[in-house]
């Protein structure tokens, strides 16, 4: 439970590389091969069957033979193996049975953060056996923030409150602390953790962004802060630093608490990482492996909010933004494994298992803001740092291995997770660990393997202490030799494995992996590799370079001379082995006129096909829309709110310029149903929602990592028939409602071709969480040009 945090870091957690198993395995099993630079130590290896969860912020609590995480938004969810996980309670509703009637029970809480949600809850069970969780409620825009408790004999709840415990963000009023409020100095009182010390007294440490981390005495009967501290002792932060969610672990081996902190800011581009700092007392001074005092840790005042130069130096940074980058000719599919603004971490020690783990949510490469919880082993260094295991725990049952110098060595994908606070993500780079000590390729030094499995790494004069163990990527399905080591400043690295192979394997493998996509419909540029694993090389030859040019560039034939066949043939080479492989490509020929698509859902086929009326024969694809009679002249498309919408050619979306233009008859619902989303996949797109969060109507175009958005100051009507239009010329976007303005920018320097469309909807986003549209439409119109304010207008008097 988390109670009495007293680690007993075993010997074997620091020797044996195997991972023990903590519950039942799937039964089907998968070969794997052998040989002397595979890490692959069986032959019947069990499949770990992975269950993923959405709790942003988790905090973890084991109860009897069960781990809770609880997050914010009250989301929580459990798991018997940190494996398999299944949701318990989400969303601040009267309907969560975790806090029944939660608006009445925290509405103290709700009303002072002037919010309607809550933030990262922490729950600890103390001496009366019953469940304490630390809930908090925080505007958002301000460090206007609650901080409250709440009791339940049960750990699934219902949890009663028992009132507040600290406020802040009180502008020009005095503060916990007797003093006039300082968002610089006093803390934003959110992401609580309640723990236990080694003698079992009982602290919290909370505290994010604005006046930094602070640590208060804890009542261990009451559950409550010991009275005339204020807001307690600062640990570290101040001056609107990003720096947020502490979380403290002890480990009688070194005899060191373990602050852990999250930098930067929690969202895809916000280069949020996890980091931690040590000390002897649990109040502090906490340090770095440079010897940093925290507590001197701080954004310079002098520069804008939320200054990161000032503070990445400090900390030791465990992990980032990385990718085990996937290559051509690799095992498994998709771009590889890495995360993306991995943070806010609870970190726990099974005394069952004798295992140390980190437990964080993560959002993933090319996802968006999706993000899931994730668990990865840790281990301590000879420097008594943890670091962490690369892959995901994956419990699996594995023969204890003995690392050796011949089976270490080998060919490994390597990161540097760097010092800084960054939304770059750090690809992986090829190393050799040679037999006789030698590091080559992207990273070059010396290696060294030492007793109990770890692992000394000298590269520039730059030592990283750390460990070999041995873990299963998802990715390939196979088990794989990994370090992760620390060096002396606080720079983690990471290795994987790779299975040696022969170049005629290596460019076999490349032939039957490598590939450009849907060849069908190719109206933009294709990015072309050249280069496959194991450093081969690919080049490329077209057919018809005047259409489709060796380095992929695109030029459509114009409209009347017909699509264009094109043979793209690629050449991979490793060495003396070569291979090639042919793809077909069609390049459209390009759009009659400027009306791209026009959809009048007049015809009697709507139930599967959603006839193009312009030139260019652009047809969607129908999936349960039904035809709704406007009069007896005229047919909508009508869209149930469950599962309908239509699917569109991406051609619709090959113009820099662009209108859209429809008539709507929206009924209402939950924010974020669509009129239209173009795009492909989570990074790149547009769209257009009657109602987003704030009750708006809003159109957005997404790429590069940003938003750029026009917002209306109120949602579309319901029940009536609206013209809706948008259109983008140069750097100019304009949304129109019945005609008339309503909203536009000069900042729309996105335009539809970037997009590189795949995905053309109407009544569906491609957010699985977003709700489909609910209502009819009617003349869809899409246009490779502006349409001016008078066009938009006249169309609009044409009611349907």
């Amino acid at each position: 439970m988390k109670r009495y945090l007293v680690i007993a870091l075993s010997t074997a957690l620091l020797s044996a590389p195997a991972l023990s198993p903590v519950s039942a395995l799937a039964d089907n099993t998968a070969s794997t091969a052998i040989n002397s630079q595979s890490s692959t130590i069986s032959n019947k290896t069990q499949v770990p069957e992975f269950k993923n969860v959405s709790v942003h912020d988790p905090s973890v609590i084991k109860v009897d033979d069960t781990y809770y995480v609880f997050g914010s938004h009250l989301q929580v969810a459990k798991s018997k193996d940190l494996i398999s996980w299944d949701s318990v309670a989400s969303g601040v509703t009267d309907d969560n049975p975790v806090v029944p009637n939660v608006t009445k029970e925290f509405a103290e809480a709700l009303q002072w953060a002037q919010t309607d949600t809550l933030w990262a809850a922490d729950v600890i069970q103390l001496a009366d056996g019953k469940f304490y969780m630390y809930y908090n409620a925080c505007k958002g825009d301000s460090p206007r923030s609650a901080l409250g408790v709440a009791v339940a004999d049960n750990i699934e709840g219902p949890y009663k409150d028992q009132g507040l415990l600290l406020k802040s963000g009180m502008w020009d009023e005095i503060s916990e602390d007797g003093t006039i409020y300082d968002a610089t100095k006093h803390p934003n009182v959110v992401d609580p953790d309640v723990f236990f010390d080694k003698d079992g007294k009982l602290w919290m440490v909370y505290g994010s962004y604005s006046g930094g981390i602070f640590i208060l005495e804890m009542d261990e009967t009451t559950g409550k802060p010991l009275p005339n501290q204020g807001y307690g002792k600062k640990l570290t932060g101040g001056n609107h630093s990003r720096i947020e969610a502490p979380y403290m672990l002890y480990s009688p081996e070194t005899d060191y608490y373990y602050l852990y902190l999250s930098y930067g800011g929690l969202a895809a581009d916000g280069g949020y990482n996890i980091r931690v700092a040590r000390s002897k007392t649990p109040d502090g001074p906490f340090y770095d492996a440079e010897g940093n005092d925290m507590i001197k840790v701080m954004a310079d005042k002098d520069k804008p909010l939320f200054d990161d130069e000032s503070i990445e130096p400090y900390g030791v940074k465990l992990l980032g933004n990385y990718l085990f980058e996937r290559q051509i000719g690799d095992p498994g599919t998709g771009q590889g494994t890495g995360y993306v603004s991995p943070g806010h971490n609870s970190a726990y020690y099974d005394e069952e298992t004798g295992k140390h783990f980190l437990i964080f949510h993560s959002r993933f490469p090319n996802r968006g803001e999706e993000h899931e919880v994730r668990v990865h082993e840790m281990h301590m260094n000879s420097e008594g740092w943890p670091v962490v295991s690369p892959y995901r725990y994956a419990g699996m049952e594995s023969d204890s291995v003995q690392v050796t110098e011949q089976r270490a060595a080998g060919s490994y994908k390597w990161v540097n997770h760097g010092k800084d606070i960054t939304a770059e993500i750090k690809s992986s780079q090829i190393v050799q660990f040679a037999a006789n000590g030698q590091v080559t390729g992207a990273v070059t030094g010396t290696w060294s393997l030492l007793e109990d499995n770890k692992v000394r790494i000298t590269s520039n004069n730059v030592v990283y202490e750390g460990v070999f163990t041995q873990e299963w990527d998802a990715e390939s399905q196979q088990n794989v030799l990994t370090f992760s080591a620390l060096s002396s400043s606080g720079v983690a690295v990471w290795g994987s494995q790779m299975n040696a192979m022969k170049d005629q394997d290596v460019v076999q493998a490349v032939k039957k992996d490598l590939t450009i996509g849907n060849t069908e419909n190719i109206f933009y540029d294709l990015s072309l590799p050249t280069t496959g694993t194991r450093d081969s090389q690919i080049t490329w030859k077209s057919s018809l370079p005047s259409v489709l040019s060796a380095d992929g560039a695109v030029n459509r034939p114009r409209s009347g001379k017909g699509d264009a066949k094109v043979k793209l043939t690629a050449t991979i080479r490793k060495g003396s082995a070569t291979a090639s492989k042919t793809f077909q490509v069609t390049v459209p020929e390009q759009a009659a006129g400027p009306l791209l698509g026009e959809y009048t859902f007049d015809n009697k086929k709507l139930a599967k096909i959603a006839q193009d009326f312009s030139k260019n024969g652009y047809h969607g694809q129908s999936f349960n829309v039904v035809s709704s009679a406007i009069s007896t002249k005229n047919q909508a498309a009508a869209f149930n709110g469950k599962n309908s919408y239509i699917q569109l050619p991406g051609l619709l979306t090959d113009t820099t310029d662009f209108t859209f233009s429809a008539w709507v008859n929206w009924d209402g619902g939950g924010a974020w149903q669509r009129i239209f989303d173009f795009g492909n996949g989570l990074t790149r797109h547009m769209f257009l929602t009657p109602s987003q969060h704030n009750g708006a109507l809003q159109f957005t175009i997404h790429d590069q990592g940003r938003d750029q958005s026009l917002i209306a100051t109120e949602a579309l009507p319901t029940n009536q028939w609206v013209h809706v239009a948008v259109t983008l010329q140069g750097d100019t976007g304009t949304l129109y409602v019945n005609g008339k303005s309503v909203v536009s920018s000069s900042e729309i320097t996105f335009n539809p071709k970037d997009l590189q469309a795949s995905e053309a909807y109407l009544g569906k986003s491609r957010y699985a969480a977003d709700p489909f549209y609910q209502g009819k439409m009617d003349q869809v119109r899409v246009y490779d040009k502006a349409l001016s304010a008078k066009e938009i207008q006249l169309q609009a008097e044409i009611k349907p």
